[in-house]
């Protein structure tokens, strides 16, 4: 395996039957019974069906009268799209407790690049089932996740425990993983082009190995490069976030209350290294600090202080953090959570620092 590829950590969260799932959230009448989201007109078409829907066969882009006709008694809900965005901005917010490199491919599915994370976290999967409960409790909601060292293989993986399920496949796993995938399962290989695969006698994950890459960009053009590699469980494309980040934030919760001055400023000091490890790491600098405190009861406050420059060093940044926090001194009662944020972001064009191989 590449050394390049067992350095990258990535998630891919995709949210269980989404539209569906949402509608019987909020519409207790429509828990347990076949939802199709979409127009139940003659040109209607399906864009997400429940689970129960499926059962009978009704999935998304499917004329309505058609499934209709596989299940009698579908449900169709007039799509809410404002509400479906409120919701992913919830859930995109989640993901950005852990990572400023997220990369949305709808409004709910995004990979997740938690080589270096803002929780400081060793396991990528540690990460992916705090996020799913997360989800789940914020959301009432269910996603599925898939851990892997690139995103071909993460996006199949979160395909593989469906609805609420993790998998995980590691960096020796790769190829024995993809060898007895039919084509047609292989994220980026539609219908048609497995339909032609299979014309040229390939039908596995093995069968694709084996070929030379020139016989694949001959049949298939430049995306003939793209199944060479996948065959061989390669994926060197990078998460790209969509947009620079507005903030970034890190905080501990402690497994005792903090109650001293002294337990509190190194208290702190955690969230600050993790902050400024992201600066470094990304070009990105702030011009807002913001000190976040949770006490014993989980009341919490905040208190932040703007500068006309940028914090362009950790000294000030931690003078400035530390400053907040004592301003609140004497503390009414102990504290369990501590956290530090920057925002007002404004990015460089220095590139993104190498990646550390971490375990899985």
């Amino acid at each position: 395996m590449e050394q390049q590829e067992t350095q990258r950590k990535i998630i891919h969260l995709d949210m269980d039957a989404f539209y569906a799932s949402v509608e019987q959230r909020d519409n207790p009448e429509l828990r347990g019974r076949p939802v199709a989201v979409g127009g139940s007109r003659q040109r209607g078409v399906v864009a997400a069906a429940s689970y129960e829907a499926r059962q009978f066969g009704v999935r998304s882009a499917m004329p309505s009268t058609v499934a209709q006709r596989q299940c009698p008694d579908l449900v169709f809900v007039k799509p809410r799209f404002e509400v479906y965005k409120a919701v992913s901005r919830q859930i995109r917010a989640i993901f950005a407790e852990y990572t400023p490199l997220i990369e949305p491919v709808s409004l709910d599915e995004a990979y997740l690049d938690v080589t270096e994370n803002l929780k400081q976290m060793a396991s990528a999967t540690r990460i992916a089932q705090q996020i799913q409960a997360k989800i789940l409790a914020e959301t009432q909601l269910t996603a599925s996740a898939g851990v892997s060292y690139n995103k071909f293989l993460a996006k199949l993986a979160s395909d593989y425990r469906k609805p609420h399920g993790l998998h995980v496949i590691k960096p020796e796993e790769g190829l024995a993983f993809v060898e007895p995938l039919k084509v047609g399962d292989f994220h980026g290989i539609g219908p048609v082009t497995a339909a032609k695969m299979n014309q040229l006698g390939i039908f596995t994950g093995a069968d694709l190995r084996e070929l030379p890459e020139a016989f694949l960009r001959q049949h298939f053009g430049k995306a003939g490069g793209y199944y060479y590699a996948i065959a061989r469980a390669i994926d060197h494309r990078p998460v790209v976030a969509d947009r620079v980040r507005k903030s970034v934030g890190s905080e501990t919760t402690f497994e005792q209350d903090l109650t001293t001055d002294e337990e509190l400023l190194e208290g702190l000091q955690p969230s600050l290294d993790s902050v400024w490890e992201y600066c470094q790491r990304t070009g990105v600098l702030g011009r807002t600090v913001t000190v976040k405190v949770k006490y014993a009861d989980f009341q919490q406050l905040t208190r932040s202080r703007s500068s006309l420059g940028l914090f362009t060093d950790k000294q000030l940044l931690e003078r400035v953090s530390r400053e907040l926090l004592t301003a609140l001194y004497p503390l009414p009662k102990g504290v369990r959570l501590l956290g530090v944020s920057l925002s007002n972001l404004e990015a460089s064009e220095d590139s993104v620092g190498r990646q550390l191989a971490l375990p899985f």
